[in-house]
């Protein structure tokens, strides 16, 4: 399949998304859920889990910035999930993470997130936390990757709570952010892989924040969805494993 270089908004690169995950044996999965990032995730992961005939939901994650430096990240906090599983936190490895540690900074800033993760909650779903992911496989969905610090810390928190499978679906992003990503994901799946990377925006024609009332409006949308089908019995396709990357690969 051949991907523009350049999509039109959201709700375009998740169809081609989609229909690249279908190619690749995806589709039709009892189990799957589809998880999207808010907000700008979730255009993105509405469309491949229509074409994918899945579950969708989104997955509260917010980064830690450092306290007069927001674009500095220290590191991630994850919602719980239903079973009972506390919010998951990622604390970066370098110095400005440790300092802030130590001082109690990450531990402020952290708060002040797990108070957004929980606005978003009753925004999202009445304050329920997310669903139940032990022994599903899981496709996680972004808008597109830069570092992948986010999307990481998604990851391992979805791995932690028992998923049966975990897959990154993105579909722009940079080389080296993605290959940081197959530590704690099955299989990472990107359309777009520019050798000269700027920023996810450049790569949307239309690259409007996504506000909460279109990411609610779409969740309303696939919750009233027909049932999924029943899980397979016949043996499923092998999944690809590692990073599957698009045009613009090195």
């Amino acid at each position: 399949m051949q991907f523009p270089p350049c999509f039109a908004d959201r709700r375009e690169a998740g169809r081609y998304l989609g229909r690249r995950l279908a190619e690749l044996g995806y589709a039709g999965r009892g189990d799957l859920l589809v998880l999207a990032l808010p907000r700008g995730g979730v255009p993105v992961g509405f469309e491949v889990a229509r074409a994918l005939d899945a579950a969708l939901d989104v997955l509260l994650v917010r980064k830690i910035g450092a306290p007069g430096y927001p674009e500095l990240a220290l590191g991630a906090v994850v919602e719980g999930s239903m079973e009972g599983r506390p919010p998951f936190t990622v604390t970066n490895d370098d110095t400005w993470a440790r300092r802030a540690v130590e001082s109690g900074m990450f531990a402020a800033e952290r708060g002040r997130q797990l108070d957004e993760i929980c606005r978003r909650q009753q925004r999202y779903r009445q304050g329920r936390p997310v669903a139940a992911l032990a022994g599903r496989h899981v496709i996680v969905v972004d808008d597109g990757v830069a570092t992948g610090a986010t999307m990481r810390a998604a990851l391992a928190s979805v791995r932690a709570a028992g998923a049966a499978g975990v897959v990154a679906a993105l579909p722009v992003g940079a080389m080296q952010g993605l290959l940081t990503l197959a530590s704690v994901a099955d299989a990472v799946i990107c359309l777009n892989t520019p050798p000269e990377f700027g920023a996810v925006g450049a790569y949307y024609l239309d690259f409007t924040q996504t506000s909460d009332d279109e990411a609610m409006a779409l969740m309303r949308e696939a919750a009233m969805w027909p049932p999924l089908r029943p899980p397979q019995v016949s043996p499923q396709p092998s999944m690809p494993r590692g990073v599957t990357a698009g045009p613009g690969a090195p």
